[in-house]
């Protein structure tokens, strides 16, 4: 029997710990994490971001050197080829096995490139069907390739790849704001429906408070039965008004899911703390914190740049431009393998080559002014960017003074309202007003605190506009701008 009860105990705390779990008590905090971990627009940059470091990860590893090892354990060749210099034709039989190795080293500084091989071969070798001649042979060689009169190719798609990488951690991080801004907006607008919700409670418990005072009154005889039905209405639209407030909370809180990824049928609930602390903020320092700070303002920088390498690009389509080849070697062969190098042959080369444009009909006169086009227009980007940004912040910062405003009064005005029903309801409690005229005040206190929640939750998210805009928390007064050195920007 014991045994029983402890197991019927067992499931019941199992039941509860499901209970609790199925209820997800949710702050801006935690529901950002879940945002961040869930959201397709940061999935997706997330995924570009990735793209970007290991496209330079890769570039930096090619300029690390490259070891090749190239087999061609079998090669047979039988045919018959006509010999200028006897003027007879022969037949050839040729039975080869080789293999190259190598080592191949960009050189970063000068878009050169050194390079050290090793070909080892064996290779039997009949003509016309007389006795075979066998040989092995090895050829060393090292070789620099160096291009002259051009730009370095090579520098320029390390840079390219670089500000590619950047570019894409800027958006990162700008993508990570606007779904701090998104979600904050629904976070609070789930606040703003529960306090709407505690509100039409609270009338409602007034109502029926109210309702209780009325029929005692009639029932004694005080009061007119008018009063009575008026007090029933009363009440039956404090109960509607809490059912409306409960689905729009509902269908608040599915905004909510829907914008951080969670199950609809999912449960939960948030915990906030709206106060009514305002900042002191000064324009002309936003505006530097702006422009200081601002990610755009980068990502059209490194517009420009990619705009100028497009341009020196264009300018070399079809540019003079010359080649330098050096190369030394070791060559040797013989019937022995131990014997290759008895009789070995130096190999050297030198070559100096030139491509010399002549005409291109304009080709590159036009692909210029176009590129030219190009980089301009970013410019201007760049000077507009700045100019949206001052009259952004301007008017934030006029946004923020005015809701401050707005929250004075709005204080006052619950206070006002507050004062006001307590004083109306003791002379509905003494008979001197009729219900319908305290229902009035009551949807009046309503309405205030309503107006003072939502008031409140416009300055917090416009202040939150503010951080996103200027990337500056102005209330715990540091900056938020998101550092490429961070452990979450951190390349391989």
């Amino acid at each position: 029997m014991k045994k029983i009860k402890l197991l019927g105990l067992f499931f019941i705390l199992i039941s509860q710990l499901n209970l609790l779990k199925a209820q997800d008590l949710l702050t801006l905090e935690r529901t950002l994490d879940i945002a961040y971990e869930n959201s397709p627009a940061i999935i997706q940059s997330r995924l570009n971001l990735e793209r970007s470091r290991e496209s330079l990860n890769a570039q930096n590893a090619s300029l690390k050197s490259r070891f090749f090892l190239n087999v061609t354990p079998f090669s047979y060749n039988k045919e018959r080829r006509y010999a200028p210099e006897f003027e007879t034709w022969n037949n050839y039989e040729n039975l080869s096995s080789f293999g190259v190795f190598g080592i191949t080293q960009p050189i970063k500084a000068t878009d050169g490139t050194i390079s050290l091989t090793n070909n080892l071969g064996f290779e039997r070798y009949t003509l016309n069907e007389n006795n075979p001649n066998s040989s092995f042979r090895n050829n060393v060689q090292l070789r620099i390739e160096q291009p002259i009169f051009t730009y370095n190719r090579t520098k320029m798609s390390l840079k390219e790849l670089e500000l590619d990488l950047e570019n894409s951690l800027l958006a990162y991080a700008m993508q990570k704001l606007n779904i701090e801004r998104q979600v904050s907006q629904y976070f609070y607008r789930v606040y703003q429906q529960q306090q709407s919700l505690l509100i039409s409670r609270e009338e409602l418990r007034n109502q029926e408070r109210s309702y209780e005072v009325i029929r005692n009154k009639v029932d004694a005889g005080l009061t007119a039965k008018e009063e009575m039905w008026q007090a029933e209405l009363n009440l039956a639209n404090a109960r509607s008004a809490v059912h409306n407030a409960q689905v729009s909370l509902e269908n608040a809180k599915d905004q909510l899911k829907q914008t951080i990824g969670v199950r609809l049928d999912e449960d939960i609930d948030i915990i906030a703390t709206v106060d009514v602390r305002t900042v002191d903020i000064e324009m002309n320092e936003a505006i530097d914190f702006a422009l200081s700070n601002r990610m755009e303002l980068r990502q059209r920088e490194i517009d420009i740049e990619n705009a100028h390498f497009n341009l020196i690009r264009v300018d070399a389509s079809n540019e003079f431009k010359g080649n330098v080849s050096l190369a030394v070697g070791l060559f040797g062969d013989n019937e022995e393998f131990g014997s290759i190098y008895q009789s070995p042959t130096d190999n050297q080369q030198v070559q100096v080559s030139f491509e010399i444009p002549l005409w291109d009909w304009g080709q590159k006169k036009s692909n210029l002014k176009a590129a030219e086009a190009s980089m301009q227009m970013q410019e201007l980007n760049f000077e507009n960017e700045k100019i949206s940004i001052m009259l952004n912040i301007r008017e934030i910062y006029r946004n923020l003074d005015n809701l401050i405003l707005q929250i004075e009064i709005a204080e006052k005005s619950v206070e006002n309202a507050q004062l006001t029903y307590e004083l109306n309801e003791e002379r509905y409690e003494n008979g001197d007003l009729t219900g319908m005229d305290l229902s009035l005040y009551q949807n009046q206190l309503s309405s205030k605190r309503n107006e003072l929640t939502n008031a409140i939750i416009s300055y917090k998210l416009e202040l939150l506009n503010l951080k996103i805009q200027t990337l500056w928390d102005f209330e715990v007064n540091r900056s938020v701008v998101p550092s490429i050195y961070s452990p979450e920007f951190e390349t391989n």
